[in-house]
């Protein structure tokens, strides 16, 4: 049934006092800022936020489940999980099964802080997600033609807060303390503000002490809570199919007695971390599961079953090794989050390596290397139907896994449509990719001698994209039928370059010549050399000797790279 719950004050109590708390079947909190600020103005404009849906957990059976808590202090790279929980036993819980991410909003805004990492930076630097709290601006005006109307925002507190007559940031959790009207008022005379402050934070204490805002429907059936709970989340921000399950792994099916929830979730945090960083969630290590156990290799709760999560737990700890190894081996090729396009081809290198028994050779190495850059490199590989070809491979890797099977699978890849050999015709087209494909920021990568581990790169035009539009090109001496031929080269892979943030900034539009003359001599050469540069001439007039010259050297290291053959030659 549903009833009036709590107000948002004394939900988080409840929530503080681990009586409210979460199931394994919760996935991950998911909100971004924006969504937490407009929560917060709907309760400030007096809209109703939803309906809840809880589980009236009994007394007896509140030590019997696995409980989480909510996030407070959320930190996307360090602290995105949910904390465990161990209420008392024989105590009466109630179980969120719809609601987390709104009540785990409430409590970031009005008890903790959100830490996402900042655009167009690296990973890996934890100064790159800097701590926000939640703050209101008390005397900003109300816009009354667009949806939101009040002016909520999550700031830094290392740096100033913005202060003019038009703004002055309250900050949100302050509000807890100043829970009655007078306390509220003496407040605002100290800090000497208007009647608009009053009024504006007046509303926001009602909202979190006095209004009931909290609507939940009730049920005492676990059963029948479940059965509501999957047709709820149809709505909103839905659980995927491999969220639930997660939950039935993480639930302890088939007398598992660890915490795979935490074990899980920590080890994707493990492979993360591992060398320049990866992107990894917990849907890969769950297909790998599959795979590495010979298993169906799909998401179906009938591939999850007793028998298999026996075996899951008995082997867990292999799992884990090989594909750490594997992500380890992959780091080593130079491969990274930043320039990896498909994931799905690691998994068979993993299950190879789990079957392997022994060291693997530098020649297998070699073998996995050149396998796995053609396939990455290759457009549509892994686009359609990768589980019917996983499951191909993995077969061939089943049978034959002495050493690493490479060319029965390039045959058998071949014969379903996905060769990995490349034409005359395709290498050209690599060694004159476009700035505006993503394979391009691979190439280089793995072509030109970059420290990643340490530093950020961006693609930037060696001869200067200002340099070379329409209209910068008829203020030269370069002639007028080279015109259209040099725009059209300006943005190819044989005039890219990778460049460390400060050192793109620092070059802007000068060309080629007069900054490489700006280096020192010993670093000037070695720059030229690792980057396939070559002889660079002074101005445009020989662009296009450049941009030709280069793109012959790209074209046969990419040969290289591929480990291309005489057959692929043009």
């Amino acid at each position: 049934m549903y009833k009036l719950q709590s107000t948002i004050r004394g939900t988080l109590d409840a929530i503080k006092g681990k009586r409210i708390v979460l199931p394994a079947i919760q996935r991950e909190f998911v909100w971004k800022q924006e969504q937490v600020c407009s929560l917060f103005d709907s309760l400030m404009q007096g809209y109703p936020i939803g309906t809840f849906l809880y589980w009236k957990v009994k007394r007896s059976n509140s030590d019997k489940y696995k409980w989480y808590g909510f996030v407070q202090h959320y930190h996307e790279k360090n602290d995105p999980h949910n904390p465990d929980c161990e209420p008392g036993p024989n105590i009466p819980l109630t179980a969120v099964l719809d609601g987390q991410q709104r009540l785990t909003a409430l409590n970031i805004g009005l008890k903790g802080s959100m830490a996402l990492k900042l655009p167009r930076l690296w990973w890996r630097f934890d100064e790159n997600f800097p701590v926000r709290h939640l703050y209101l601006n008390i005397l900003g005006e109300e816009v009354e033609d667009t949806e939101a109307r009040h002016q909520f925002r999550f700031l830094r507190e290392d740096r100033p807060i913005p202060a003019s007559e038009t703004q002055r940031w309250f900050k949100v959790s302050e509000i807890l303390r100043l829970d009655n009207k007078e306390s509220l008022r003496d407040w605002v005379k100290q800090n000497k503000l208007p009647r608009l402050a009053f009024k504006r934070l007046d509303t926001l204490r009602k909202v979190v002490h006095e209004k009931p805002v909290i609507f939940a429907y009730e049920e005492r059936s676990e059963d029948k809570a479940l059965h509501i709970f999957t047709r709820m989340n149809r709505g909103g921000t839905p659980l995927s199919y491999s969220d639930l399950l997660f939950s039935i792994i993480v639930g302890q099916v088939g007398g598992m007695k660890r915490d795979m929830r935490n074990e899980i979730l920590g080890f994707v945090d493990e492979l993360n971390s591992i060398g320049q960083g990866f992107g990894f969630d917990k849907d890969f290590v769950l297909k790998a599961s599959l795979i590495l156990l010979d298993a169906r290799i799909e998401f179906r709760a009938s591939n999850f079953n007793k028998s298999y999560m026996g075996k899951f737990n008995e082997e867990w700890d292999n799992i884990k090794k090989a594909i750490v190894s594997t992500i380890e081996l992959v780091d080593s090729f130079g491969l990274c989050r930043d320039n990896m396009s498909s994931e799905t081809p690691l998994l068979l290198i993993a299950y190879y390596l789990y079957k392997k028994e022994g060291t693997v050779s530098e020649s297998d190495c070699e073998s996995i290397r050149v396998w796995l850059i053609r396939s990455l490199i290759k457009p549509r590989i892994w686009s359609s139907g990768a589980n019917s070809l996983l499951t191909a491979i993995r077969g061939i890797i089943q049978n034959n896994h002495r050493y690493f099977p490479v060319m029965e699978i390039k045959d058998r890849m071949e014969k379903r449509g996905k060769s990995l050999e490349f034409t005359p015709e395709e290498l050209h087209d690599l060694s004159t990719l476009s700035i505006h494909d993503r394979t391009a920021f691979v190439l280089l990568t793995l072509l030109c001698e970059v420290d990643m581990l340490n530093n950020k790169y961006d693609i930037d035009h060696i001869f200067p994209y200002a340099k070379l539009t329409l209209d910068a090109l008829r203020s030269t001496s370069v002639s007028s039928e080279k015109h259209d031929h040099y725009v059209a080269m300006r943005d190819g892979l044989p005039n890219l370059q990778l460049l460390e943030e400060s050192g793109n900034r620092s070059k802007q539009d000068t060309l080629p010549s007069e900054w490489l003359a700006g280096l020192c001599p010993g670093k000037r050469q070695g720059y030229i050399t690792k980057n396939l540069l070559g002889d660079v001439p002074e101005g445009l007039a020989e662009f296009d000797v450049f941009y030709e010259a280069r793109r012959k050297r790209l074209e046969e290291k990419i040969r290289v790279l591929l480990g291309a053959g005489a057959n692929e030659r043009s």
